[in-house]
This record gives C-alpha cells, sequence and structure tokens, in this order.
C-alpha cells in the first residue's frame, strides 16, 4: 500500500524518506510561495496537494494525490490574482471588498466549464476531468496526471525544428476532432497553442489549458493569458466576436509552426502589416491544398475566417466535393503563397526596338504559338470540370434553357426542383456543423432537434434522424435530428448532518454508490454524516461513488483479569444478561453498588 507520507511533493512518486527525491529533485521541506495553498493541504478530505506547477491570472494549478483512487492528479484551483488574496495561517480564499460580484460570477463560469468537461469522457485528445468541488471559499477541478511534453519542447528537440505534413497530420488531427467534440459542446478553447498541447509518453497528443474565455480575453475582469502568434484578433479587444473561428485560427497558427518551424507573427502586428507567409522551400514540399486550408484558416478578420471544424477537415482532406459542400469555394482577400525559390521570374514585354530583330520576331512567334495552346488546354480542362459539377454538386441548382418559351423554361425548373434527392446519413456527426450547413439546409427543413441521453454517444452528437439515411425525398423536406445529451446525470442531495444509514438508503436508491470513510474527532452524533465527497447539488453519472465521512467515537478499551482486551460485542453481551438475570426471591436482579 502506497504511504502518502513517503510521497514526494513535486511529482507524487516514493522517495523512500529521503530529504531530497531521487525522481525529480524536489526537497521535501519546500513551502509553496502565497498567496497559492500550503503543501500538504487536503481538500474535501480526500485530494492531497502538493507543489503549485503553473498559474494565471485565473489561478492555480497543482500536482495531486487522490487518496480514494491512490494516484496522482492535477488539481486546477479558481483563484484570480486581481482581486483575491490568502494568508498564510489562513488557507480560505478572501475576496477583495467590492468585487464580490464579478468573483462570484467568474467562479459559476469557472465550474461550468469543468462541470461540461468532466461529461466529455472517451475522447483521446482530452484530458479526463474527475472531480469538481468546492472548498476553502472557492472551486477546484481535478482532472488526470499524465507524464509528457509539451508540443512546443517536442519541436524544439526535432533536428529541424517542425516535421513534415504527413507525420504532423497524424498528430495533429486528433486535436480537430477533439475541438469539434468542444464546439458541439459549447466549448470554445481559445488558448491552443504549443505550449498547451502535450504529448505523453505514448506519444498521443492532448488538449490542457482549459480556462474561462475572460482569461484568454485582453481588457477583462482577469490578468489575461494570450499567447501570441497563436491568439486570434478578436481576443486582444478588437472589433469582433469569439466563437469557433477563435480557435480555428489558434489551431492553424499551431498547424503553421509544426511545418514552418517558426511562430506565426501576432495578429496584432499583422493588422498594420501583414506579412506572414509560407517560405518558399516549404512551398515547394507542402501539398497545395494544405496551403490553401492555412491561408483560409488563418485569416485576420473573423468574417473572413474559416469558421468550423468540419470546414477545415474538408480543406485540409483534399477533397474538392467536400470543401465545396462545406462552402469553401469563395473568394478570399488573402493574396496567393509566394512563387517557390527558384521561379522564373515574371515575364516582361519586349521593347519596340528589340521586336524588330529577326531572332526575336521568332521567339515571340513560338511564345504565342505557346500562349495560345496552353489557352485551349485551360479552357478545355474548365468545361470539363464545369460539366463535371454541373451534374454532380451542383446538378440540383442549374437549370439550362434550351427555348425561347418561358413556358419551357418554368416547365424545366419545376422538374429539377421536384426531383428526389437522397437524405444524407448524419448519424455520428456534429449537430452544430449539421444545423450550419448551408447545402443541407437548402435541401432540407430541420425542425427543432430532440435531445435524448445516450451513453455511448459524446454530448451534441446525433444518435437517430426522423427520416431514415439514403431514403428519397423532395427538396424542403422536413427532419428531425435526435442529439444525444450525453450519459444521464442525477444531481447528489446534500445529506451532510443526515444519519449514514437513511443517507445511504437514499443515495443507492437514486444511483449512486456510497462509501464510508470514519473520523472520531469533533462533537457530533454518532454514524452522523459530517462531510462528503464530490460536491453536492451537481449532477453526476448514475454509479458515481460518493465518499461519507461518517462520525464514529472512540471507545475505551476494557481488559480482563489477564490484559486481554475484551471485544465491545462481548461486553454488551455481559451487560444484556446481567440485565435479564432474575434474583433468588423472582424479583429483578439489581446489581450491587460498588
Amino acid at each position: 500500500m502506497i504511504s502518502s507520507d513517503n510521497l514526494c511533493m513535486g511529482c507524487m512518486r516514493e522517495t523512500g524518506g529521503a530529504g531530497q527525491c531521487p525522481h525529480c529533485g524536489f526537497i521535501s521541506e519546500a513551502a509553496q510561495i502565497p498567496p497559492y495553498l500550503p503543501i500538504r493541504t487536503v481538500i474535501a478530505n480526500r485530494y492531497l496537494v502538493g507543489k503549485m506547477l503553473e498559474y494565471n491570472g485565473e489561478g492555480a494549478t497543482y500536482i495531486g494525490w487522490d487518496i480514494a483512487e491512490k494516484k496522482a492528479v492535477k488539481i486546477r484551483e479558481f483563484i484570480p490574482d486581481s482581486f483575491t488574496t490568502r494568508t498564510t495561517s489562513n488557507p480560505n480564499l478572501q475576496v477583495m471588498r467590492g468585487s464580490e460580484d464579478i468573483f462570484a460570477e467568474l467562479r459559476q463560469s469557472f465550474e461550468e466549464l469543468w462541470t461540461r468537461l468532466a461529461r466529455l469522457r472517451g475522447l483521446s485528445a482530452l484530458i479526463s476531468v474527475t472531480d469538481v468541488i468546492e472548498a476553502y471559499g472557492t472551486s477546484y477541478a481535478v482532472y488526470e496526471h499524465f507524464e509528457g511534453i509539451t508540443l512546443r519542447d517536442f519541436l524544439l528537440r526535432s533536428k529541424t525544428g517542425y516535421i513534415p505534413w504527413e507525420k504532423a497530420r497524424q498528430l495533429l488531427m486528433p486535436i480537430l476532432s477533439t475541438l469539434g467534440t468542444l464546439h458541439s459542446s459549447g466549448i470554445i478553447h481559445k488558448g491552443i497553442s504549443p505550449s498547451t498541447l502535450i504529448i505523453s509518453s505514448d506519444g498521443k497528443i492532448k488538449i490542457t489549458g482549459f480556462c474561462t474565455g475572460a482569461a484568454r480575453t485582453a481588457r477583462s475582469d482577469l490578468n489575461s493569458q494570450l499567447f501570441d502568434g497563436y491568439a486570434a484578433i478578436e481576443q486582444y479587444g478588437f472589433d469582433g466576436s469569439q466563437g469557433t473561428w477563435t480557435d480555428i485560427y489558434s489551431f492553424a497558427a499551431v498547424l503553421y509552426r509544426t511545418l514552418i518551424g517558426s511562430d506565426p507573427i501576432p495578429a496584432k502586428e499583422r493588422m498594420s502589416n501583414d506579412r506572414l507567409m509560407v517560405p518558399g522551400k516549404f512551398a515547394e514540399a507542402l501539398p497545395a491544398y494544405v496551403i490553401n486550408g492555412l491561408i483560409n484558416a488563418l485569416q485576420i478578420l473573423p468574417e473572413d475566417r474559416t469558421r468550423t471544424v468540419e470546414q477545415l477537415r474538408a480543406e485540409l482532406s483534399a477533397s474538392p466535393v467536400a470543401t465545396a459542400v462545406s462552402g469553401q469555394y469563395q473568394q478570399r482577400k488573402a493574396a496567393p503563397p509566394p512563387a517557390p525559390s527558384g521561379a522564373p521570374a515574371p515575364h516582361k514585354p519586349a521593347s519596340t526596338a528589340s521586336s524588330k530583330n529577326g531572332g526575336n520576331k521568332k521567339k515571340s512567334k513560338g511564345g504565342a504559338q505557346i500562349v495560345v495552346t496552353s489557352a485551349i488546354i485551360s479552357i478545355a480542362i474548365g468545361l470539363v470540370l464545369f460539366i463535371i459539377l454541373a451534374f454532380t454538386v451542383f446538378r440540383d441548382r442549374l437549370s439550362i434553357n434550351l427555348g425561347n418559351s418561358s413556358a419551357t423554361t418554368s416547365a424545366s425548373v419545376e422538374q429539377t426542383q421536384a426531383e428526389p434527392i437522397a437524405v444524407p446519413n448524419f448519424i455520428g456527426r456534429s449537430y452544430l456543423d449539421i444545423s450550419s450547413n448551408p447545402v443541407f439546409n437548402q435541401n432540407f427543413e430541420f425542425g427543432d432537434p430532440e435531445y435524448v441521453y445516450d451513453k455511448e454517444v459524446a454530448e451534441g452528437y446525433i444518435v437517430g434522424q426522423s427520416v431514415q439515411p439514403n431514403d428519397m425525398v423532395a427538396p424542403g423536406t422536413k427532419i428531425t435530428l435526435f442529439v444525444s445529451k450525453g450519459e444521464e446525470e442525477i444531481i447528489l442531495p446534500n445529506v451532510i448532518g443526515s444519519d449514514y444509514e437513511e443517507a445511504v438508503a437514499r443515495l443507492e436508491e437514486l444511483g449512486f454508490v456510497c462509501q464510508r470513510n470514519e473520523i472520531s474527532q469533533g462533537n457530533h452524533r454518532e454514524n452522523e454524516i459530517v462531510s462528503m465527497s464530490p460536491s453536492y447539488e451537481k449532477a453526476y453519472p448514475p454509479g458515481t461513488t460518493v465518499y461519507l465521512i461518517v462520525y464514529t467515537p472512540e471507545t475505551e478499551l476494557v481488559t480482563d483479569e489477564n490484559g486481554e482486551i475484551i471485544p465491545p460485542e462481548e461486553l454488551e453481551e455481559d451487560e444484556n444478561s446481567a440485565e435479564d438475570t432474575p434474583s433468588a426471591d423472582g424479583e429483578e436482579y439489581v446489581p450491587e453498588e460498588e
């Protein structure tokens, strides 16, 4: 059994009693810097606080130890440094006078964010949140601890400082998929960067660094933490709302850093002088569709930028049909990528004097033939592409007038509109992506979605549809989508102060699993519940273990004439037998007083 007494508070590994950890070098007597929780503080009678790992304007992250599960965890504390303080003698957080309302509002946002994250389980690129609790006048989130290095350190340790597209695609596309799920759940990260993406020891990458929106927005109530080069312009307080496109910018900036080897120019600098480009040697090696995807996703203004994960995935998948469906064939304001190094200089027209030279005439004639030939080939290719698109993607949008009669034209349009279309399979796809897709909204009418519990499907994803996939229906047919609410959750009632047996019966009836832990300090009734974990009045899945701290008074040990301890149950039997023994004259036996 692992004892917390010999655990290093810097890495949560056993030290064998050494004063300095042999694994990480942490000194056991080291003190935490104020105003952060002192080392070995216990939260909710379950989590042991270790070394503070990082902090920003919103709060601090500690390494911790789950006493019940006997494993290392990460603990995130909401402790905004601009209007809170804590003394070394009192762990309770103190809010500065006049800031109580904004503290309560931001604390609620903190709890809502981490509660939503706790509901998203099974995503390979997302940290697993296990608990959200209240203690010491503030709130805490507990999530898994895993060994790894940041993407920034990973790239710096590589020989070139960057990796090729195929390797980057395998590494980063899980991040893009997880972002889609987060967006469907109403979570915008706003801090995606090489410093918040961690590559674990098994080679998988995970998103960390979650904070409330105020912590990732300049000029907010918190001291903001923005990653220059990766934060979008709207996060700096400029005009433009924040949304899914904000994370799209950050992800594209991470992809740029991974492929090019240098940080993108900060968005604030690009506003006045946009010098962001793909260097020639990389433009030669990267697929054209990847460069195009980067250009669209790194647009400075939000309205010009790729809007959703689905659209960006389509562009990075090199699928022309998928790109067209997601509405990405549009004129962008960005300049095309620079020509690869070694490309010929632009052609300059010959002067009037040189055109009189016979040799130059011959060259001009040959050049003209090449231009004409190239033009004919380009027209032919364009015509072929137009025909393909006209009879596939844009078939239902085009009508060709073959005569001068208005009746013929009208009949042709009506026939196109009435032609049945196949219903796509929406199951397993994000409701946000489906409902915002312009092509789907043009072909079908989506009523209000119906939300259902489904523990197998992440929240925000479609689990059913009223019209079956591949059914042929008329354009404009109404389809109802059934959207997962995630696993069903139950509100945990407050049973503190209740009798243990009554509380267990109540909690088990609701679907919780109870585990008893005893204490003997304090002034309470026997079997009274003193505290509980996780926090009450919050929603949890059925089967969640509730730890009940129960008061059990200490009992005096009684020994016999040989010094052996008499078990309490034998004492009770002796007392009962004495009470039941009648006297010789038939009267009730009364023990003699000493």
